[in-house]
This record gives C-alpha cells, structure tokens and sequence, in this order.
C-alpha cells in the first residue's frame, strides 16, 4: 500500500519519538497487516496471529506503565498505533482499540493496586484480551437505562443481565461492566464490576455477522446469576456510570483515529488511483483529492489536540466528542468520494476502499452515535 505524503501528518505535538513510533507501526501494518486484510474481511475470520504480534510487540499495553507489563509510552502514541493499524486493517485497529481504552483504562483508572496486579497486569501482557460490557438489548445510546442487575449477598455481588454489541466479547478473558444496584436511582445506581470470563453463569450467546469489520468479534453476551467476590466492584459503589462516561471520553479518540486512518488509507489509494491512470489533471478530480486531504487534516488535528490534552491529565469530555464526531463523518466522506471516483473499481474486492467504506460506518455509531456527540458538545458549551 502506497504510504501517504508526510506533509499531511505532521504536527506539533508528535516528538522525535512519536515519529520514530509512527514509521515503526507504519512498516508493521504495511508488512504484516494489508495483505492478510483482505482475508481476515472475505473469511470473516478473527486475526488471533496479528493480536499476538501486537502483543510481542507490547502494543496492547502502549499507554500504561511499565511495572503493569505496559510500554510506559503515552496517549499520543496509542492513538498513532491506532490510527496506522486502522489504515490498513480496520479490524484489528478496533480490537486493539476496545483492549487498551475500554478493557485496559477502567482498571487501570479506577482499579485497586490488588485488581491492577490480578486482571491489568495480565491483559497488558497480552496474555488476554480485555472488553467492555454497556450496551444491552434496552440501554444503547441511553446507557442510564442499564438493566443487568447486581445484587450483593454477604461477600458477593450476583450479577444477572444481558450484554450486546460487546466487541471482543465471546473471546475475552477479562470483562468490564456495568449493572444497576437500585433501578429507581437511574444512572446514580449503577456500579462497574470487573468480570473474571470463566465465572459460572457467563455465556456468550452469539458472535453478529455485520456489514464491516468482520475480522472484530462483535457478541452477545450473558450472565446469569455470576457470582463475583465484592473484591471485583470496580471503583466505588454506584459510581460506575460516572467511571464508564470517563471512560468512553478517552475512547472516543480512539474511534475517531480508527476513522481517520481509514480516511487516510482511502485518500492515498485515490491519490496512487488518480496519478497511475492520468485523472489526476481533472479538475474535478483535484477538487475532491484538496477537500479530502483538507478535512483529513483538520480530523488529525482535532484527535491529536484531544489526546495531547489527555495526556496532560486533563478533561476531553468536548475534545473526545468533537473529535471522533468530526473524524467519523469525514471517513465516511473520504470513503464515498474515492469510490465515486474510481468507479466500479472502488467496488470490487480485491481493491480495499469497498472494505473501508462498510468498515468505517461502525465509527459514526460506536461508542456513541454522531447524535450524542453532538448532544455531548452541546452540552459541555450550553449546559443542560
């Protein structure tokens, strides 16, 4: 895969270091990851091999220090892993995205040193892979509406719902989530529980066939009266919605670089499209290669603004959602556009922008929908 111009990716807050990083994922993905892209999509096949290099590597530990089994790198660098993995196989670059932000950061954040040593040290290892259970049948985009319960009996918490769309989730070993203590407290009496997989009552009902990345496992998941130690109440009680929104805010920029890096790896099969068949003096070819290129740029500024913010350890509540919100439109654009320019080569498989366009559709939905982003800015600049 043709690498893109590197006048569109340079920005102040990448260091000597993060360049380094950025061209060692970039010979990785290129490498080892695009040809087999197309496989992984065809056979709908989980890319176990790829994880595991990820995890020789040290890449589902990137932003955590290193006594946990991390890299001890930051933010920045994470979401440069993601971004570079997603533009040449999106199904990876979510899996590895879903791992560290939302199975990883909850523990890390909010975990005690005794469930960091137990459950982080181990999924940073890659010894596992981690996920995040909020979405339910009834609770979507209104993640208040929680209806798995959490019952506490003597030094036990009975865990009893359903949990759907969870990415990874048949295949994890470690599982975040949320279950309301007292229903009639709305999102004030929900609590986060750290599950161990292999606890009696945990089933994974089924894996979904979906429209794009069909290499991420997408399950359906339930537990049944799981008896978890009260040891594995992850942070305090009925406090689990606000460690879940937190959560969710350092996510979004990751969803938004898995966007934007299928948004780059559509920009330059275009460009390498335009120039080898002699479009490239269209104008209205140019026209479409500057406006991609253009809001592909502002995108990256936005998602590294926000992540630089987050390694400063301050609030991306706005940041997060304007950059993902931002990042997912403009993939979906880029996507559409070098389709309608290449024509009825842009839908054929052995080229990967129909494979980019189906894989980045998940981005305006996932991890809040684009109407909630905008709900969210809203907001944070309006108030309630």
């Amino acid at each position: 895969m043709k690498s893109s111009d590197p006048r569109l990716h340079n920005l102040s807050e990448f260091s000597p270091h993060h360049l380094r990083f950025r061209s060692e994922v970039r010979e990785f993905a290129e490498e080892e990851l695009f040809d087999s892209s197309f496989e992984i999509d065809r056979e709908e096949r989980f890319p176990e091999e790829k994880i595991r290099r990820l995890a020789q590597k040290g890449w589902l530990g990137i932003p955590f220090p290193e006594k946990y089994g991390g890299l001890g790198l930051d933010t920045i660098s994470y979401i440069i892993a993601v971004e570079e993995i997603g533009r040449v196989c999106a199904s990876t670059g979510i899996t590895l995205a879903a791992h560290i932000s939302l199975g990883c950061y909850p523990i890390y954040a909010h975990g005690t040193e005794d469930q960091k040593k137990k459950y982080l040290i181990p999924l940073l290892k890659g010894e596992q892979l981690g996920s995040f259970g909020l979405t339910e049948p009834n609770a979507g985009s209104d993640a208040g509406a929680t209806e798995t319960t959490a019952r506490k009996e003597g030094d036990f918490y009975i865990i009893t719902g359903t949990k759907r769309f969870i990415t990874s989730g048949s295949i994890a070993g470690t599982l975040v989530i949320t279950a309301t203590e007292d229903r009639s407290l709305g999102v004030h009496g929900i609590s986060a529980f750290i599950i161990d997989t292999k606890t009696e009552g945990f089933k994974p009902i089924k894996d979904e066939t979906k429209l794009g990345l069909r290499g991420s496992i997408t399950s359906e998941l339930s537990l049944e009266e799981c008896r978890i130690p009260k040891e594995n109440l992850l942070g305090r009680p009925r406090e689990g919605f606000k460690i879940f929104m937190e959560t969710l805010d350092g996510g979004r920029i990751s969803i938004g670089a898995l966007a934007l890096g299928i948004a780059q790896g559509a920009l330059d099969f275009l460009i390498d499209y335009v120039t080898k068949s002699n479009l490239k003096k269209r104008q209205w070819v140019q026209k479409t290669v500057a406006d991609l290129a253009t809001e592909i740029m502002a995108a990256r500024h936005l998602i590294y603004h926000a992540a630089k913010l987050k390694d400063e350890g301050k609030r991306v509540t706005l940041e997060g959602a304007a950059a993902k919100l931002f990042a997912s439109e403009v993939s979906m654009r880029a996507t559409r556009r070098a389709i309608q320019i290449t024509g009825c080569e842009g839908l054929v498989s052995r080229f990967p922008l129909e494979r980019f366009l189906r894989d980045t559709k998940l981005n305006e939905i996932g991890e809040g929908t684009s109407e909630i982003q905008r709900i969210v800015i809203a907001r944070q600049l309006l108030g309630r």
